[in-house]
């Protein structure tokens, strides 16, 4: 397994829902000072730039993409031409949502993943090659950050992505790491921690609050600067980005749904400059204090004009009436934060409980951290149990920075607990009460052997051992399938809530012996993989093969 030491740079690389950033270092820096980009192109001094995409009329080739790709203040004058519309949100089809973004037609999110990640990564690789000049594929290694509830197929298709974005020499190089989001975010805010004197066993946990997801992990401070899991991960979407589409519900109760729909399939870029301004204006000044908030008006012919083309019947009666103004009040902003807000706090209690309350600190991190409300809500209803709610400073960056720290220093994780139950399929004897209809000619029955489970608190690098033996003396290769659920344990491997991780099956010797008919299987849990190994005592043949870590 490879590791730092192995590499001269360290590239870490926050892909996120909304917006996407990266940061770097050289491995023999002894400050161990870690760089983040911030020169996108005409913005200078932005952490991260949009993950957004601009096609040509063809869909042929990306036209523009991050800031480029967003839309400008629109001009006065009455518009008639179709806006071209930005790819947003695409990296949602990754996760297990329903109602997912649509996209354009003929273009799969894949493809809208592999195209921005290839320009995102032609800026990467400038930028490490006028540091320092070293071989991309070879000499630096990459760390992609991922959302705590992403599963195998997930991580196996960002690397897919990556791979054909030209980030990697190959699809399964091993100078690409994956870990989660709030797991880097908690190794960052190790150094809060002691700012705070959080002393050895201090339990803490990271709300990681981006703009699409916001994922929560549980951890514990050992000895060494080191950090041990002591909860499953958890998450849910519930980000930033869900305060502005109760914004635009808003608006459909002012202008009518189908006058928003109408911009929002003919004139995004006013739409989206809309939800800007809603968000310098609004959003990021919302305390929750009424005394602290005056009533905001936004002037819809002036951010954007087109919206009269499609007002109709007694919503453009209201709207001219009021002179295209619309009047957001108090209640009207916290309306539209309340049922996000609710789900985080909902998320942090569930997360709090699994600890048995015995949690020290709240770390806050990622953009939407930065919410004033969101911060008061916390704290309001947690500061009786947790006696430290803190925003460590430049919350946004904690996550690309943690696992830039953590490329240093992959032994900063202790353990992790298993999100999933682990096993394999076995053939064993048809017993009373098994279904008939999967009894097979010789009365057995395929089931599931389940090999570890879920919630299961495992350091990095634990082996978990399970010996097998072939019933027949003729059977020449033995399936050594490894499957995933959710649930404590499964009858068979074909359960609606089990999936196949991954195929595997090692060879049998021609031979009567009950030893050299017999494995043992191992599976060691690594940082992001599952090494599985399988030995045959008779023959001391020995095979191996590799999982990606459902995380």
């Amino acid at each position: 397994m490879s590791k730092a030491s192995d590499y001269r740079v360290i590239v870490s690389i926050d892909f996120g829902t909304t917006y996407s950033g990266f940061a770097y270092t050289h491995i023999k820096n002894k400050e161990k000072e870690i760089f983040t980009h911030t020169d996108w192109q005409d913005y200078a001094g932005r952490f991260k730039t949009p993950t957004v995409l601009l096609y040509d009329d063809g869909l042929k080739s990306v036209q523009s993409w991050g800031f480029s790709a967003l839309a400008k203040r629109p001009k006065r004058k009455k518009e008639k031409a179709i806006d071209k519309k930005p790819v947003e949100l695409f990296k949602l089809h990754l996760g297990n949502m329903t109602n997912k973004p649509s996209l354009p037609k003929g273009l799969d999110y894949k493809r809208a993943i592999t195209d921005y990640l290839h320009e995102f990564g032609k800026i990467v690789k400038i930028k490490i090659n006028d540091c320092w000049k070293v071989d991309f594929f070879t000499q630096v290694l990459l760390i992609f950050t991922v959302p705590a509830e992403f599963d195998d197929k997930a991580i196996s298709i960002m690397r897919e992505c990556a791979y054909k974005a030209g980030l990697l020499k190959d699809q399964f190089a091993r100078n690409l790491k994956f870990m989660t989001e709030p797991e880097a975010a908690a190794i960052h805010c190790m150094k809060s921690l002691k700012e705070h004197n959080l002393s050895v066993g201090a339990n803490f946990m990271v709300v990681d609050c981006g703009g699409g997801t916001v994922d929560l992990t549980t951890r514990q401070l050992l000895k060494g600067e080191t950090l041990s899991e002591i909860t499953e991960r958890s998450g849910d979407y519930c980000g930033g980005s869900y305060v502005d589409q109760e914004f635009l519900k808003f608006l459909e109760s002012k202008v009518g749904a189908n006058a928003i729909s109408q911009v929002r399939e003919n004139h995004y870029g006013q739409l989206q400059y809309m939800v800007q301004e809603f968000v310098r204006l609004v959003k990021m000044k919302f305390t929750g204090d009424p005394s602290e908030f005056e009533d905001t008006e936004l002037e819809l012919d002036d951010i954007c004009p087109v919206i009269k083309q499609y007002c109709k019947g007694e919503y453009l009666d209201k709207m001219e009436e009021d002179e295209w103004t619309i009047n957001l009040k108090f209640d009207d902003v916290k309306k539209m934060f309340d049922p996000i807000v609710k789900k985080i706090i909902r998320l942090t209690d569930s997360q709090l409980h699994l600890s048995n309350n015995n949690c020290s600190a709240i770390l806050m991190v990622g953009g939407f951290s930065e919410s004033k409300y969101l911060q008061s809500r916390i704290k309001q209803e947690f500061s009786s149990k947790v006696k430290l709610i803190s925003i460590p400073p430049q919350p946004v960056i904690a996550i690309v920075k943690g696992a830039v720290e953590y490329g240093f220093r992959e032994e900063v994780v202790s353990t992790r607990v298993l999100k999933w139950t682990y096993g394999t399929d076995v053939a064993r004897k048809w017993r009373e009460g098994d279904p008939v209809n999967r009894r097979l000619g010789d009365g057995r029955i395929i089931a599931f052997e389940r090999l570890v489970k879920r919630g299961t608190q495992v350091n990095v690098n634990d082996k978990v051992y399970q010996s097998f033996i072939s019933y027949d003396a003729t059977q020449r290769r033995m399936g050594l399938d490894l499957y995933v659920t959710p649930q404590d344990d499964a009858e068979f491997c074909d359960d609606p809530d089990v999936k196949t991780l991954g195929n595997w099956s090692v060879e049998l010797p021609d031979s009567t012996n009950d030893d050299d008919r017999s494995i043992l299987f191992t599976m060691i849990f690594g940082n992001v993989e599952i090494d599985v190994t399988a030995y045959n005592s008779g023959t001391e043949a020995i095979f191996d093969t590799k999982f990606e870590l459902d995380m």
